[in-house]
């Protein structure tokens, strides 16, 4: 090929394609080498300066570079700078009330800000990442609370967890009509005007006017407000119904139950997301 190269004299390699392509044999740009030495002498510098892992294993390990610096030690000490700024609000944490941490302004910031991350991996499953609760779970975001919304209580709440029982009322205990009427009183948000509501010892849990009593975590069943909420293609009163008939937390009912996490997070922990839960929308 190069004893036929068209182009004599041109420093070409002599490799010629479709009669004009060829491959030239100049060296590259200055600019260009200076670059790649460049490149070079910068490597060997970095190897020097830092661990170069595992481009430069040694006989006893990797090297560590002049300076020692790796990123696992940077990363150790950047956790260590964040626990000396957060160690004096965690010590206040450990030693105060939820109640006290409420009053303090900047220590309740910090409690909510630190308490996002424990919410979102314990309860936001249930209750979603903002309070709004879901299917058979109930809204944090509000005011309407079973066994009230005091700090405190959302404190015990969280540590020890919670199990109401209702009765099933079905079959024997009620007909068919008496449930259907007993369900509109309720929808309507007047069962205390329902003979049967006081007939069929409702009250002896929800109180004679109808609103609840947080000591047992019964149901205000005048504010129209529902612990259970309609499935799709069921309407408020269907809803209502089935509670009444069924109960909740006994065989072939409702099923309403707040796990314990005393046993899997720390004190300071739980104080940490009842005082996050209180400012979702606690309440007495």
């Amino acid at each position: 090929m190069a004893d036929k190269n068209p182009f004599p004299g041109e420093n070409n390699t002599g490799h010629i394609w479709d009669d004009n392509l060829r491959e030239l044999a100049n060296p590259p740009p200055r600019w260009w080498m200076i670059s790649f030495w460049a490149s070079i002498a910068f490597f060997i510098g970095y190897g020097i300066i830092y661990p170069m892992y595992p481009a430069l294993p040694g006989s006893t390990g990797f090297t560590k570079g002049i300076t020692g610096w790796t990123q696992i030690k940077e990363f150790q000490e950047g956790i260590a700078e964040l626990d000396e700024v957060r160690g004096e609000f965690e010590k206040k944490i450990s030693a105060m009330s939820t109640a006290d941490i409420l009053k303090d302004e900047g220590l309740a910031e910090y409690t909510v800000a630190s308490a996002k991350v424990l919410f979102g991996d314990n309860c936001a499953a249930c209750h979603g990442s903002g309070g709004q609760g879901g299917p058979g779970y109930p809204v944090l975001a509000d005011d309407d609370w079973l066994y009230g919304g005091a700090v405190t209580t959302l404190e015990q709440t969280i540590s020890m967890g919670r199990k109401g029982v209702m009765p099933a009322k079905g079959g024997a205990e009620l007909s068919d009509a008496e449930v259907d009427s007993l369900a509109k009183s309720i929808v309507e948000g007047k069962p205390a005007e329902n003979p049967l509501f006081a007939a069929k010892f409702c009250l002896a849990c929800h109180g004679p006017d109808g609103k609840g009593m947080q000591p047992l975590g019964s149901a205000n069943l005048t504010d129209q407000i529902y612990r259970f909420v309609p499935l799709e293609g069921e309407t408020t009163l269907d809803s209502v119904k089935a509670t009444i008939i069924g109960g909740v937390n006994v065989p072939g009912g409702r099923e309403a139950e707040m796990p314990s996490f005393g046993d899997r997070l720390s004190k300071d922990e739980i104080k940490k997301l009842a005082v996050y839960v209180y400012k979702f929308g606690g309440g007495q």
